[in-house]
């Protein structure tokens, strides 16, 4: 059977309901704002938050016209010292919180603060960090806009998700002002699964609401154009489909079977499926029904590309040839100096290895 002919056999895909978010529109905005967008067959037009957001670099203090829901911070460099203090609206100011380096490798460091509703921030840079830079984003509050969800449950062998609609993902981010895609869809073999945590909070009120912001962070603020990760799972089982790969094929595939490259492995993308649980898992493992997603979602992966989950194999990357030694289910640390996915996740692979093989 050729690769389409098995990505059909393999999995029904039809379009997912999906709820409006919990937070209503403030600031004077009205629900139901459409902006135009009309219902195809087999969809419904939903509303979201418009996701709005303010860069600034450095340590000078900053303010947002609007409140602030997540701080994104990038330096390059220590992140030992890196330090956030937000600012309330009837102008009080929070202690000093350490900004851990997420995901991101000995070199250089990323975070992802929930600020709560700030109306600022201040940041301090680790000794010998330079190029500090942040993004103040909201992603609950702003005016609501309509985007055309599909009306049906989407599932992948058994694995319901929401699709990229149904978070409300704004497809502008992905474009230039001429409407060309700011990093273009390319499609490898798939070879192997990498799995992350997104180090932001845990018990998350509005788990939608971070994917939205992580999307925002790693679009604008990265400039790489659309979200990192292939996939995401939150602490209710809930999976998010992630870097935009087209309406021809599966989630994640092109028609053929091939895999969207993603960015969230620095150098070993290409043909690299990558999957996120939302919060920070350094100290604590994943929720049962985030555990048992991500089993699902792994199994159908598996089987959709005849995986075993406990080989090791050489990764060659399609496009400049550069080998890595890993197994074919693995943590972010496997490939590079970083502390993701977290040292209890990375203590439960050999769990979820076997969990999927069984």
């Amino acid at each position: 059977m050729g690769a389409a002919g098995a990505v059909a056999a393999a999995a029904v895909v039809t379009p997912m309901v999906s709820a409006a978010p919990a937070d209503s529109a403030k600031d004077g905005t009205a629900d139901g704002a459409d902006n135009g967008v009309t219902a195809g067959p087999g969809e419904s037009v939903e509303t979201f938050p418009a996701t709005r957001s303010r860069a600034a670099t450095g340590e000078r203090p900053v303010e947002a016209a609007f409140p602030i829901g997540h701080v994104g911070v990038r330096w390059d460099g220590p992140a030992d010292g890196a330090q956030i203090r937000l600012r309330r609206a009837d102008g009080g100011e929070g202690e000093w919180t350490p900004l851990g380096g997420g995901c991101s490798p000995a070199n250089g460091g990323a975070a992802l603060v929930a600020a709560g509703g700030a109306a600022g921030y201040r940041l301090k840079a680790a000794k010998g960090a330079t190029g500090l830079r942040s993004l103040a984003i909201d992603t609950a509050k702003g005016p609501r806009h309509g985007i055309a969800v599909p009306a049906d449950t989407t599932r992948v062998r058994g694995v319901a998700y929401l699709s990229r609609a149904a978070w409300g993902a704004d497809e502008s981010k992905r474009l230039n002002p001429d409407g060309t895609e700011n990093s273009p869809r390319v499609y490898y073999p798939f070879q192997t699964v990498t799995v992350h945590h997104t180090d932001t909070v845990n018990a998350d009120p509005d788990p939608a609401a971070t994917v939205r912001a992580i999307y925002e962070f790693h679009a604008i603020d990265n400039d790489w154009g659309d979200i990192g990760y292939h996939f995401l799972v939150d602490e209710a089982g809930t999976v998010y489909e992630g870097r935009y790969s087209g309406d021809a094929g599966l989630p994640a595939h092109d028609a053929d079977g091939n895999l969207v490259t993603a960015f969230h492995v620095g150098g070993f993308n290409s043909g690299n499926l990558g999957i996120a649980l939302l919060g920070d898992l350094t100290e604590q493992g994943p929720t049962d029904a985030a555990r048992d997603a991500l089993t699902r979602l792994v199994s159908a992966v598996a089987r959709l590309h005849g995986l075993d989950p406990r080989a090791e194999l050489t990764y060659v990357n399609p496009v400049n040839g550069v080998t890595k030694d890993v197994r074919s289910l693995s943590g972010h640390r496997d490939w590079m100096e970083t502390d993701c996915p977290g040292d209890v996740m990375y203590g439960e692979l050999e769990a979820l290895r076997e969990r999927v093989t069984g």
